[in-house]
């Protein structure tokens, strides 16, 4: 039974015996993408001075009853600057991409959004800020909710970056 538990956490991103599982390591490429007929539920994340860098692991939850139609965006964000993406109208996000830059001490993001064309989103609106700079966090989207949206400013003086997420409900078109 232990090791069939283990193998769902693991499938699942979860916890295994008090270790995350981490979709990148400091300063390498990270790049995630839910399997086709999900988008992201959870977001973890954490800091390391060291390598004034971070680390990502994600959840992904059902979403779509069809293969949707998906693209990735371009890079949203330069390095040091301002990050505000958000999917086009009545997608959600399924993915995230990015690389990390030691001169800069930070990342250029892309993202992955997908839809089907039977749902449309509704009630849309930011977090505040889910984390302070350094800091580890964790992020659930709220439930009957999808995240279509990120923002994030980068401060040198902490080498890192503050979050806020955009979510929203979806009701059939």
């Amino acid at each position: 039974m232990d090791k069939i538990r283990f193998l769902l956490c693991l499938f699942a991103g979860l916890q295994v015996n008090g270790q995350e599982r981490w979709q990148n390591e400091y300063d390498h490429v990270l790049s995630f993408a839910c399997p086709s007929l999900s988008s992201i539920s959870k977001i973890v994340s954490k800091h390391d001075n060291h390598h004034e860098d971070r680390i990502w692991d994600f959840s992904c939850k059902d979403t779509f009853e069809s293969s949707p139609q998906c693209f990735w965006s371009p890079y949203a964000n330069y390095f040091d600057e301002y990050l505000s993406y958000s999917c086009p109208d009545n997608y959600v996000m399924s993915g995230m991409e990015s690389y990390h830059e030691n001169k800069h001490e930070d990342r250029r993001w892309k993202f992955y959004c997908c839809r089907d064309y039977k749902y449309c989103n509704s009630h849309c609106q930011w977090t505040p800020h889910v984390n302070n700079f350094d800091e580890e966090f964790t992020w659930y989207v709220p439930h009957m909710n999808y995240l279509v949206g990120v923002s994030s400013y980068h401060e040198n003086k902490h080498e890192d970056r503050r979050w806020q997420y955009m979510y929203c409900s979806r009701q059939p078109c």
